[in-house]
């Protein structure tokens, strides 16, 4: 005896209608965007990541009728716009607020105080991962890492970095995002919303006077190595594991440039072995037997 799908609790439902179009003004203005981006690539498949930005500027998250009109311009199935639009985390798929608020909770800032400033605020502002304040402001969400270690723990709102971060420091910085305060990133040109960071990375210029020359470059910690492989070395410092640490070299002594070849803490110097050690000489292995 079979039973009914019905009868087993399943439901069907009914297929989705197709996605409502744009209003004409903002298809149209879409549309011209739209020619614009798949101008710059050889093929029109390409333009996708830039036109999932670009609808997603229009109403904060991207929608079904964003996804049909990428697939529209673009001559794809809106299977193959949903595949990548679902797969890539920084497209939204439900309204969310102005300010989206990341708390990394990878390994480094986990461990140097991002777990706590993430369930902070989760009490704080009364709403869990991925949800979004009353008020509309503040969406809340933990991420991944953002390849800013040397600032741990790192909170980002739409992208721009705020660098380490407290649980005391992101709460004052999510009350100032929903009360309308100014608010500088750590690093970056000042703060716009989401929408308006959605157009940006669909590849429009940033139009705020002065906001690319704000933007700046990587701060002064993620530049050490670079400065080194150019030669632009610092003081040198010394370990000293049995008082306390690395302290500077007294003032009276004359700096030392440090070599290529030397090593800035002991814990890193060179262990002597067979091919560095004068004294035992590496030579050729004896074949068995001999």
């Amino acid at each position: 005896m079979t039973t009914s799908s019905s009868e087993r609790g399943v439901s069907l439902g009914m297929p989705a209608l197709p996605a409502p179009g744009y209003p004409d003004d903002v298809r149209a203005r879409l549309e011209t965007d739209a020619r614009e981006i798949i101008a710059r690539y050889p093929d029109s498949r390409s333009a996708l990541l830039p036109l999932l930005h670009l609808v997603q500027s229009e109403e904060g998250h991207v929608t079904r009728t964003g996804m049909q009109f990428c697939a529209d311009v673009l001559e794809l199935t809106t299977a193959e716009v949903t595949a990548v639009a679902t797969f890539y985390t920084m497209y939204r798929r439900k309204p969310s607020g102005d300010y989206q608020v990341g708390v990394c909770t990878n390994t480094l800032c986990a461990v140097m105080g991002g777990d706590a400033i993430f369930e902070e605020l989760q009490e704080h502002l009364g709403v869990g991962n991925g949800e979004t304040t009353g008020d509309g402001k503040v969406t809340l969400e933990h991420i991944e890492c953002n390849a800013a270690c040397d600032f741990a723990p790192v909170v980002m709102v739409n992208w721009e970095f705020f660098d380490n971060q407290t649980p005391s420091s992101a709460k004052r910085l999510v009350d100032d995002l929903r009360a309308g305060r100014p608010v500088e990133p750590t690093r970056g040109a000042r703060l716009c919303t989401f929408k308006e960071t959605a157009r940006i990375l669909a590849g429009f210029p940033d139009e705020r006077p002065g906001a690319v020359e704000e933007s700046g470059s990587a701060g002064p910690a993620s530049l050490v190595g670079l400065r080194l492989a150019k030669g632009e070395t610092a003081p040198a410092r010394v370990v000293h594991p049995r008082d306390g640490g690395p302290h500077d070299e007294p003032h009276d002594r004359a700096p030392h440039e440090p070599s290529p070849t030397e090593h800035l803490s002991s814990h890193d110097a060179p262990h002597e072995t067979s091919a560095s050690d004068p004294a035992h000489p590496a030579g050729p292995v004896a074949e068995e037997g001999e």
